[in-house]
Order: structure tokens, then sequence, then C-alpha cells
């Protein structure tokens, strides 16, 4: 398949992604500024299976954070050290991607499990789970999207600065558009 085929396809299941990740904010009423835990909590009530969200130091390099899908809930983890807030939210929220994009769940190495879930056995976890695939670029890529959307969505009103009511103010807005609606 060429690529160009390749990138048509990729965009406009992004585009399908994007407006599905809309639709999800306003059933659970999600607008604004957010946190990712409240995120988190209402896409959990509306999907009928919580999303738990679990800090923990992980070793740099490495993966910031993982998204493992159980019968009982959606875990997603996160590096708990030697980052921000706001990238401890963006990590969040690239996990809900994989998990809005129906994703397959995070897999990893036995120690890693042990290290991160002590009372699960890593066999029993890699059966469940499965995502290295020969997808996961465009998996990766597709989560990225979502949570640059996201992220756009839930905190983009923490940094606009409305212009004045001038006629002049009105006019540069228009002309740069509506920094409001990026969905």
């Amino acid at each position: 398949m060429s690529s160009l085929l390749q990138r048509v396809r990729r965009d406009r299941r992004i585009a399908g992604l994007r407006r599905r990740l809309r639709s999800e904010l306003n059933a659970a009423g999600i607008e604004g500024p957010t946190p990712m835990a409240e995120i988190c909590a209402r896409f959990g009530e509306r999907r009928g299976k919580p999303i738990r969200l679990l800090a923990v130091p992980m070793e740099v390099p490495g993966p910031f954070g993982l998204w493992i899908k159980t019968t009982a809930a959606d875990v997603i983890l996160y590096q708990s050290t030697g980052t921000t807030r706001f990238h401890q939210e963006h990590i969040i929220a690239h996990e809900l991607g994989h998990l809005l994009a129906d994703h397959p769940s995070d897999e990893g190495d036995d120690e890693m499990w042990r290290q991160l879930l002590p009372d699960i056995p890593p066999a029993v976890i890699r059966s469940a789970l499965r995502r290295r695939t020969t997808y996961a670029n465009e998996y990766e890529h597709e989560a990225e999207a979502l949570a640059t959307v996201l992220l756009e969505a839930t905190t983009k009103a923490q940094e606009i600065t409305l212009p004045s009511g001038s006629r002049r103010a009105r006019r540069a807005q228009a002309s740069l558009g509506d920094p409001v609606d990026v969905l």
C-alpha cells in the first residue's frame, strides 16, 4: 500500500477518533478545565467500569505510563517521580487515548510487572494484555493525537485570555480563528 494511502487512512481514522472523543466529552459533561482524575472518573462511570490511576516510580529510560485492561477496571499507571504534574496529566491523557481508541492494552517484561503489580503473576498479566504488534507505531500516533486534543479541550480555558471588547480586538480574533473550538 502506498505511503500516501496509508497516511490518508490514518488521518481519516484519527478524525473519526477525534469525533468520538468530542462525543464522549459531551456525554460525560466535560468542558473546560478538568483534571485528568475527574475525566477518568466520568469516563469510567459512562463505560460502567472504573478507570483507576496509579502513580508509580518507573525507570528512565522506559515507559512513562501504561494502560492495563482488566475485567474489573482499567488501570492507568503513570510516572510518579522525576516529572511535572503537567507531564503526568499528559501521560494519563495518552493512556486514555489508547483506551478510547480501543487499542489492546499494554504488556511488559516480567520484572516490570513484578515491581508494579507484585500480587499478579506476570503470565496472567501477559495473557490479558496485547498491544505489542506491528500496529504499535500507529497506536502510539493515535493515542498521542487523542491526548493532544483531550488536553487542549480540558486545559485550554486556563490559558486563554479573552481580548478586549474593542472592534479592533474582535477583528483580530476573527482573523486568527476561534481558539476555543479546537475539537
